[in-house]
């Protein structure tokens, strides 16, 4: 391995809940900010791509989508690199594909270029640090896991507010190769990000002399080979039941963002006035995945989270199916208020459900495989939405069709993990004394012998008596109580001295 350190969950480290965990939080902040809020970020310079290579608004619109099929699609890529070299070393070569991009799409001379620079490569350098990112927050807290996630998960919709105005300024400026410049500049920080990904080390096991010179290294088992690509998760019905609802719902999830502001244009609102919904969803955004975050770590709703995520699921789809009646400015206000605190509880759960549902030693391949399923419905959700706009020529259906797939989506994961997911029925208690089940002593014909209250100095005396009484078992239990008195009288005339003690 060349001295790379794995990220395994199974090396028994126990997560420390604090400390250099809070440098992992805030390089997962930043990661999770770039990695979702920079497909919405590029869009700001389309129409300078539009009239420099003489194309179509839905021939730029291919970059965003070609960004988030690579950042969903590569999934089992990134879990299969993490697995063979670690976290942070993947996050690294992903910092720096992600600038290469960028700076390469700089020098484009037609929109192919930026769909393989700007698309490809950026994509998959900026999935190669989402995920690892994610894995490292799993690793480095437990108890306070769903307030981690929630914080994590804030900094989608603060990069948001910050990308797109500061592209908007790079555009007027620098221009659009000046502004991909130093973009990708700003991708470098991914980088330090991931040297911010320490592996947690167990404490080595100090070996003592007895342990050296025992020749039984031949008997040791090997320890079993850690596999790339974990496909036993599928075994797991909750696991399963997660990725068909989390695949429903991406469906509908990103549509209301994407024509909120469309809407808002239909309904005869200026663009200035109706860009500013987007502001508003994404500020109140920023207040509500933290929050909710907590209310999932509280003592009471942390094993109930499944449901909790049904729920806002459910609140989430039926402010779609609300806001699908919007007929003003105002409306729309209420609407993206609400979507947004939805939105921001969907967002701070979606992978806290994962990790509690998979645990952290199946997780680097469980979210591989559930991004690359979400993937296709990334795909597939809005453009058809958008033919059904196009079909209808009304807003209404496509906000009504993303509500029901969003609905749809909390009713499998609530039913399913309700009807096929069984607590575990707790082991019965088998206490033991002196080696045999407290169960079989009850059952057996003779009562139970008191034990011998032991005095300091007097194992070896204690040994030779429970010898002799397992000899003398078949005599009644008189005669055992007279011995074994007997026996502790003996025990107590043994002068007692500070090494018997000892």
């Amino acid at each position: 391995m060349g001295g790379v350190a794995l990220d395994d969950g199974s090396s028994g480290v126990k997560a420390p809940d604090g400390g250099w965990g809070w440098a992992v939080l805030f390089g997962c902040f930043i990661i999770t900010g770039f990695s979702y809020a920079f497909p919405k970020a590029v869009s700001v310079f389309f129409k300078e791509l539009i009239r420099e290579f003489d194309v179509g608004y839905s021939d730029t619109a291919w970059i965003s989508s070609i960004l988030l099929a690579m950042l969903y699609g590569t999934g089992p890529l990134c879990s299969i690199l993490v697995n063979r070299f670690g976290c942070r070393p993947v996050m690294l070569v992903g910092g720096l594909f992600a600038s290469l991009g960028m700076v390469l799409a700089s020098f484009s001379t037609s929109i192919i270029h930026i769909y393989l620079s700007t698309g490809v490569i950026t994509g998959l350098g900026l999935a190669l640090n989402f995920q690892p990112s994610l894995i490292m927050l799993n690793q480095y807290f437990s108890e306070k896991r769903p307030l981690a996630n929630g914080l994590a998960a804030a900094g989608s919709p603060v990069a948001l507010c910050c990308l797109s105005p500061l592209g908007q300024v790079l555009q007027y400026y620098y221009g659009w190769r000046g502004g991909f410049l130093i973009l990708g500049g700003m991708l470098l920080n991914c980088c330090a990000c991931g040297a911010l990904m320490r592996p947690l080390v167990p404490p080595k096991k100090p070996e003592t002399p007895a342990t050296e010179n025992t020749p039984d290294d031949g008997n040791k088992k090997a320890k079993p080979k850690s596999k790339l690509l974990d496909f036993s998760v599928f075994r797991d019905p909750g696991f399963v039941i997660y990725t068909v609802a989390a695949s429903i719902m991406v469906l509908g999830l990103f549509v209301p963002p994407v024509f909120v502001v469309s809407y808002a244009k239909e309904l005869g609102n200026e663009d200035t006035k109706s860009a500013l919904l987007l502001s508003i969803l994404g500020f109140i955004d920023i207040f509500a995945r933290p929050t909710c975050g907590i209310i999932a770590g509280l003592q009471w709703v942390r094993p109930r989270c499944v449901y909790l995520f049904s729920f806002a699921l459910i609140f989430n789809g039926t402010t779609d199916l609300v806001g699908s009646l919007s007929k003003d400015y105002t409306s729309l206000v209420v609407f993206c208020i609400f979507f947004g605190i939805s939105y921001g509880m969907v967002g701070a759960l979606q992978f806290e459900v994962l990790m509690a549902v998979v645990g952290t030693e199946k997780f680097s391949s469980a979210i591989g495989l559930v991004l690359l399923l979400e993937a296709i419905a990334v795909l597939v959700g809005p453009p058809s939405a958008g033919r059904l706009l196009d079909s209808t020529k009304n807003y209404m259906f496509v906000f009504l069709l993303a509500g029901t797939e969003v609905v749809l989506s909390a009713l499998v994961l609530a039913i399913c993990n309700l009807l096929f997911i069984k607590k575990k029925p707790e082991p019965p208690e088998t206490a033991t004394e002196n080696g045999e089940p407290v169960e079989a002593k009850n059952h057996s014909s003779t009562p139970p012998i008191e034990e011998p209250h032991k005095s300091n100095g007097n194992s070896e005396k204690l040994k030779d008596s429970g010898d002799l009484r397992d000899e003398n078992v078949t005599q009644g239990p008189k005669e055992v109580d007279i011995f074994l008195k007997d026996k502790d009288e003996q025990n107590k005339s043994i002068p007692s001295s500070p090494e018997s003690n000892l």
